[in-house]
């Protein structure tokens, strides 16, 4: 037992910190008060005064460290001079014990975010399911939005928007203007978040992603594959989850309204195209001759933009995209969202309600 002292001691704290989180579900007001407002913002400020502030991911490290750890276990289960059952077995518990660090480290510096008081439950919105028209309303009054918001981007044309137009400091322009909303919204906001971009380009987007936020370095990651468009909702997304945000349509929420309020008519219009893109995905499952007809009366600018975007993900083809769907759906399934992967189609509810109560 001495051997797998260390194995045990870790596999244990991850049992009591899913035990905990099991028992806190119920309390969402308690993590609300005592971890999301409480404990994570000590955690979210030694963060990003400490790893964050490296010019690179966290996440290279991570992997390397994982894989030369792997490597050196490895090589030296082979030269243990014990009977092969016990190489299995110390192998086992080795596992079992960096699993349980790795969910206790999770649920300590970010995870238990999953189970606070709901965003539109704080905001007093009230979510309900969008009819084919209200959602074809929807899709209209963001087409006002794009269309209006183009035209104020200096220097822009009939072709797609290409990358000159980013701004030089995307993310802190992005940040500050999350920052802005959540404080307006008395959400804290301490410490400075980071979403930095990740290579090789397509790493996320084959995989049916974009981005992914690492709560054991506490960084939100954006592939760096991503058209100059689409890469302004995910970094407002993944910033989103860094402020304490579990729920995937949430995020959605908030970079949206990020997006939606900055002053920059290249980042709000970033913002409304992305929700448009959502909008129409749901639209066409009901009328798609209304929708292409509506699409192919957009200015020639947003059109060559839409295609851009298109053109940009065929570049980077789905592996395995059954298998990821089901992880990830699962995954979300265990942190308490019961629609798992259907979560992200949230945010058209929590727009359309947020509307509403702004009367926008």
């Amino acid at each position: 037992m001495n051997r797998y002292k260390s194995s045990l001691i870790w596999l244990g704290l991850g049992i009591v910190a899913v035990i905990l989180r099991l028992g806190l579900s119920g309390s969402p007001e308690w993590i609300e008060h005592y971890y999301s407002r409480g404990l994570f913002l000590g955690i979210r400020t030694f963060v990003d005064h400490t790893v964050a502030m490296l010019p690179f991911p966290v996440l290279y490290l991570v992997v390397f460290g994982v894989l030369f750890t792997a490597f050196a276990k490895i090589r030296k289960w082979w030269q243990m001079p014990i009977p092969r059952l016990q190489k299995w077995a110390h192998t086992g518990m080795g596992l079992l014990g960096f699993s349980g660090g790795a969910v206790f480290f999770f649920l300590l510096l970010w995870g238990y975010n999953y189970g606070r008081v709901p965003v539109e439950q704080q905001l007093a919105l009230q979510l309900r399911p969008l009819s084919a028209e209200a959602l074809k309303a929807e899709l209209l009054d963001e087409a006002e939005y794009i269309i209006n918001l183009r035209a104020r981007i200096p220097g822009v044309g009939t072709s797609a928007i290409d990358a000159t137009f980013l701004p030089e400091n995307l993310e802190g322009e992005l940040r500050a203007d999350l920052e802005t909303v959540l404080d307006e919204l008395d959400f804290p906001t301490v410490g400075e978040v980071r979403a930095k971009r990740i290579y090789p380009k397509g790493i996320f987007l084959r995989f049916s992603s974009s981005g992914m936020y690492f709560p054991w370095s506490g960084e939100g990651q954006v592939d760096a594959g991503l058209d100059p468009l689409s890469i302004v909702s995910v970094m407002a997304h993944e910033l989103a989850h860094g402020y304490g945000f579990g729920d995937e349509g949430t995020c959605n929420f908030w970079a949206y309204v990020a997006c939606a309020a900055s002053e920059d008519p290249f980042i709000a219009y970033a913002g409304h195209l992305d929700h448009f893109r959502t909008l129409a995905a749901h639209y066409l499952r009901y009328d798609r001759e209304a929708y292409f007809q509506l699409r192919a009366e957009l200015p020639a600018g947003i059109q060559a933009d839409l295609d851009a975007i298109n053109e940009n993900l065929r570049k980077y083809p789905d592996i395995m995209p059954e298998l990821r769907y089901a992880a990830y759906d699962t995954y979300l399934k265990a942190q308490g969202i019961e629609e798992g992967i259907k979560n992200y189609s949230r945010v058209v509810m929590m727009v359309k309600a947020w509307k509403e109560a702004r009367k926008l």
